[in-house]
């Protein structure tokens, strides 16, 4: 029997277990290859690693989990969960069974792309979600902003910190006058209309088509689409979860636990507002800590 089962190997999985490794407890890594942010060239802002290839970091961080005996990462996808703490049972997708103690849920989020023609080619490279991960290679450039929520309002607030030159995209959605008031005194046009295609030349966006041939040509268009947990076993297992304006994330304790006592959760599958590589990266590290403490005898 292992000490804890991660499911899912990306920032936050290999995190918890570089930590369970160091503490020599018996862990496996569950992963099937496919991390979020897979389509970014570059991740940005994680301390020691800016504007590397995020594929290149994980590529790494698994070369140095291998100086660790007590830690397996293995090339598999968890089919359920069943069982309880100190005793959990992880079925593979090849049939295999694998016993825990504990279980670390760290399989993330999908992102949902709409069906807006060029909206997924450009979905990482000149289409992103973060300011904070991508808005300084683009700063001063015009920007375009898909609204989206309510929270969109904070987003065209924020932008104007690495760019003057910003378009907000009403797509349809119902605007408040006293949101609309506050975007003309910045200064902050709104174009009206539906998207129907994203112009673009290799993932490279060169101009947004409106209904009624309507064309704005931005540099980078920030959106925020809806995104889903990337398996159900929080499903089956019954965890609580949290709705934010995009999906749901599962709700966690403070040191990182779910609904269900010896299963934890880390990276975006537990983070309501703001996910990045860093955030997973801490995450990943206190639930391997902190699933190693509750075992204490």
């Amino acid at each position: 029997m292992d000490d804890v089962i991660i499911i899912g190997g990306s920032f936050a999985g290999l995190a918890a277990a570089l930590q369970l490794g160091r503490a020599r407890r018996q862990v496996t890594v569950l992963d099937t290859g496919l991390p979020r942010n897979r389509f970014a060239g570059h991740s940005h802002g994680l301390l020691g690693h800016d504007h590397k290839s995020p594929l290149d970091i994980l590529a790494e961080a698994r070369r140095q989990l291998a100086r660790y005996p007590t830690v397996k990462l293995v090339n598999a996808r968890a089919d359920s969960v069943t069982g309880a703490i100190d005793d959990f049972s992880v079925l593979t997708g090849d049939g295999e069974r694998r016993r825990a103690r504990r279980v670390i849920l760290s399989y993330g989020v999908a992102d949902q792309m709409p069906s807006v023609p060029g909206f997924a080619d450009c979905w990482g490279t000149s289409i992103v979600p973060c300011p904070y991960c991508d808005g300084f290679e683009v700063a001063g450039q015009h920007w375009g902003l898909l609204w989206s929520s309510p929270q969109s309002h904070q987003s065209a607030r924020l932008f104007q910190h690495w760019t003057d030159q910003l378009t907000v995209f009403a797509n349809g959605h119902d605007m408040p006058p006293e949101v609309r008031a506050d975007l003309a005194g910045r200064g902050i046009p709104v174009v009206e209309g539906r998207i129907v295609e994203i112009a673009h030349q290799e993932g490279r966006i060169a101009a947004v088509h409106l209904d009624a041939d309507r064309h704005v040509a931005v540099d980078v268009l920030f959106a925020h689409p809806r995104n889903k947990p990337s398996a159900s076993l929080h499903e089956s297992l019954g965890l609580a979860t949290i709705d934010t304006p995009t999906g749901i994330v599962l709700q966690v304790d403070d040191r990182r636990q779910t609904s269900v006592p010896g299963i934890y959760a880390a990276g975006d599958l537990a983070t309501p507002f703001l996910p990045s590589v860093t955030q997973a990266s801490s995450q990943g590290a206190m639930a391997g800590i902190f699933a190693q403490q509750s075992m204490l005898a």
